[in-house]
């Protein structure tokens, strides 16, 4: 029964089915759209430069059941379009770095694609949460091409390291383990952990940077020798190597 205290018909429970399949498959294109994106940067780093930024990506699309209780928390009304309107992580992007230098140099390379329109960034690296929290928030819309319209869709991008991660997962547990209600204490050792974790990614870079310094004769010899593609290894003939920085340098001159 609706709350009009009319039957809902069995047609309208389809469209209604329909329209929220079709809803949720555009956030699901974006999705796959985005990540394709950043798949390519990552293949792009390990194929041409020395060094990858990226150390995992993963991804996710609200449940139904999540989406309703955000409405609810949010006390939007049922309505396809307010809820587009209104809550912009329905599809979601999380990028894992390595250094904290590599979360700006992601959000860079995101920002200069052409195709996608920058909405909101909100940077918890510079100014974190009260909390300890740190990480990049970037809402972006990205195109989606169906056989009927072109669409732009949402998309939220996380980036941050691999402590800052680890540090917002177990947040996460503990917030909800007491039901939004921390103890004090608790939530006082948690920003002091947040911090921890803020000093250990400043030295683990610090120490990154420093082994840079130390490229041995070994390292750029195999660096050259060879290229790598997914799991096969392909030699690199001296002479065609020789011909092509021959060809770079006349270009240069």
């Amino acid at each position: 029964m609706s709350k009009q205290g009319k039957a809902v018909t069995m047609n309208q429970l389809k469209e209604a089915k329909k329209e929220l399949t079709r809803f949720m498959m555009k956030y699901k294109f974006a999705l796959d759209e985005m990540t394709t994106k950043i798949e390519i940067l990552e293949e792009e780093f390990r194929y041409i430069h020395e060094y990858n930024p990226i150390e995992n990506i993963s991804s996710r699309l609200k449940t139904p059941e999540s989406l309703l209780l955000k409405v609810q928390r949010k006390q939007l009304p049922i309505n396809i379009n307010e809820i587009k309107k209104h809550i912009m992580d329905i599809a979601g992007v999380r990028i894992n770095c390595s250094f904290q230098k590599d979360i700006f140099l992601l959000k860079e390379m995101i920002e200069s694609q052409d195709d996608l329109k920058v909405i909101e960034v909100k940077d918890y690296i510079t100014k974190p949460k009260p909390n300890g929290y740190r990480s990049m928030h970037i809402i972006v819309e990205v195109p989606v091409y169906l056989s009927n319209c072109r669409e732009c869709i949402p998309v939220e991008i996380q980036i941050r390291t691999v402590a800052m991660d680890f540090w917002a997962s177990l947040e996460h547990k503990i917030f909800y383990k007491f039901e939004k209600e921390v103890p004090s204490e608790m939530t006082t050792e948690l920003k002091k952990v947040a911090d921890t974790a803020a000093e250990l990614d400043q030295q683990m870079e610090a120490l990154h940077n420093e082994s840079l310094k130390y490229t041995t004769e070994a390292d750029e010899s195999q660096l050259f020798g060879s290229l790598r593609f997914d799991q096969e290894r392909l030699q690199l003939p001296n002479e065609l190597l020789n011909s092509l920085s021959a060809l770079q340098e006349k270009k240069n001159s």
